[in-house]
């Protein structure tokens, strides 16, 4: 899908809003569009940059915190996943790759806040420790994505056949 500089703004600036306004925790839209972007964005460049610019223009206003970096990391590996998909969109592999991600950035993530951090003993158990408490959150991150991956990419099927129909 061949975009405009417009258009990827506007994207960008809807994605970061997602994480601004009043949301259940990782419940946002980030994720879906690192998903979206690698499918359907034809540029990888911009499939990649879309993504990190909502996370950067949000972190910008929400805070910048020292568990970044394995976050843009997360949402990289989401894009990957996305150019995976590319020529192939139906509601199963959307789906699936959704929740792919979703387990993805639970995993990621939470490894990133276990080996960086010290709120848990750097044991076997408190790897445990650090997953078992993330669960809550991992239900509003596949939530988040599955919501707004069915949005975008049922977005862009309707935009392509308003294409087709009008050529």
């Amino acid at each position: 899908m061949k975009l405009t500089a417009q258009a990827y703004t506007a994207i960008v600036i809807a994605a970061a809003l997602s994480r601004l306004v009043p949301h259940p925790p990782n419940f946002t839209a980030i994720g879906s569009l690192a998903l979206f972007g690698g499918a359907c964005f034809e540029g990888a460049l911009a499939a990649y940059l879309v993504p990190l610019a909502a996370m950067l223009l949000s972190d910008a206003v929400i805070g910048f915190h020292r568990g970044m970096p394995v976050i843009y990391l997360c949402f990289l590996l989401t894009t990957l996943l996305g150019r995976r998909m590319q020529g192939r969109r139906s509601i199963g592999l959307v789906a699936k790759m959704s929740c792919l991600s979703s387990v993805l950035f639970y995993a990621v993530s939470n490894f990133g806040v276990w080996a960086g951090g010290s709120m848990y003993p750097h044991t076997a158990q408190g790897l445990a420790l650090c997953y078992a408490a993330a669960i809550p959150f991992f239900g509003n991150t596949l939530a988040g994505t599955m919501i707004y991956s069915a949005v975008l990419f049922a977005a862009a099927d309707l935009a392509d056949r308003a294409v087709l129909a009008t050529a």
